[in-house]
This record gives C-alpha cells, sequence and structure tokens, in this order.
C-alpha cells in the first residue's frame, strides 16, 4: 500500500510497504517523479549547446546540457524537443537516443531519456518556464570536455550525456 505524504508540482513524496527480493518486509519512503530527458546538441558549427543555468536549491550556477521533466503522460521524444527549443531557441532535425539514466534510484524512480541532437534550425525560443534563469552557450567539444575534467561542469546528467556520446562514438 502506498500513501501520499506530500505533493509539489508533478512530484510527491510517498512512502509504501514493500517486501524485498530477500523476503524482507520494509517501509520505503521515496520521491514519484515523471521523468526527464536531457538533450546534448550540435550546431552546424560543430559546437555543444550548453547552457549556464541559475539553480536555486545550490544557490549558485551550473553548466549543464539542456533537460526538462516530463508532462503528464508525455512522450519523452516530444519533451525533449520542446525542451530543447524551449531552453536554446533551436529545433533539431536529426535525433538519437543515446539511453537512460536513472539519477537518483536509491529514493526517487525518474529516469532521464537522453539524446543526441543534430541539423540544428535556430527558430523563435519559447516561453522558459517563470522559475529558469538560462544562459545560452555554445562551445567545442574540446572545451566542454576540459571544463567537465576541471570540475568547472559537475552536472551529473550532461557527464553521462557527453560520456555516452563518446563511447556510442556519437560524438568524437
Amino acid at each position: 500500500m502506498q500513501k501520499t505524504l506530500h505533493k509539489w508540482k508533478n512530484l510527491s513524496l510517498v512512502e509504501e510497504t514493500l517486501t524485498l527480493p530477500n523476503g524482507v518486509v520494509t517501509n520505503h519512503t521515496s520521491i514519484n517523479h515523471p521523468g526527464a530527458v536531457v538533450i546534448l546538441a550540435k550546431t552546424p558549427s560543430g559546437k555543444l549547446l550548453l547552457l549556464n543555468q541559475y539553480r536555486p536549491s545550490l544557490k549558485e550556477w551550473l553548466l549543464e546540457i539542456p533537460a526538462g521533466t516530463l508532462e503528464p503522460n508525455e512522450d519523452p521524444f516530444a519533451a525533449a524537443k520542446r525542451e530543447l527549443e524551449e531552453e536554446t531557441g533551436y529545433s533539431a532535425k536529426k535525433w538519437q537516443s543515446l539511453g537512460k539514466l536513472t539519477p537518483m534510484a536509491g529514493f526517487c524512480n525518474e529516469i532521464q531519456y537522453l539524446y543526441f541532437a543534430e541539423d540544428l534550425t535556430l527558430t523563435q525560443r519559447l516561453e522558459a518556464d517563470t522559475d529558469e534563469v538560462i544562459e545560452v552557450l555554445e562551445v567545442s567539444i574540446d572545451e566542454l570536455l576540459q571544463w567537465i575534467q576541471q570540475d568547472k561542469i559537475s552536472d551529473a546528467k550532461t557527464i553521462a550525456a557527453v560520456s555516452k556520446a563518446l563511447l556510442s562514438g556519437t560524438l568524437s
């Protein structure tokens, strides 16, 4: 049985009684999350789009690639297209899945769907969420990798997407 302890936007804190694979019955508290999309986007000039985004929970600016939460019942690919345009003002003609990521599996059921987008066209930037303060940057692959190595980029989803793109040969 699951009990909702708190709801906020499209997240909820829930407590439930579970039987673990070893047969132990336990109470577990977790966050139900609708999922998210993460987009590594490459411009026609070969640069990668990066956001300098203020994160109120950390009270600091983070360098990260475009990403966003799924709307209720939203298809991840549709969300990726929406978020790329909403956060950067670009749309992409070519998309590739880079797989998925489970960033906080110990206490949250969020799944992040990773995409690589290219053949970008600058459109009109859609209205960003009111709680988002974002600056769009274009950086070279070498610069991005250097910033990861120097801890200038510490965002896990960005590092994971770049790693998956490099390992798959999508990015070189």
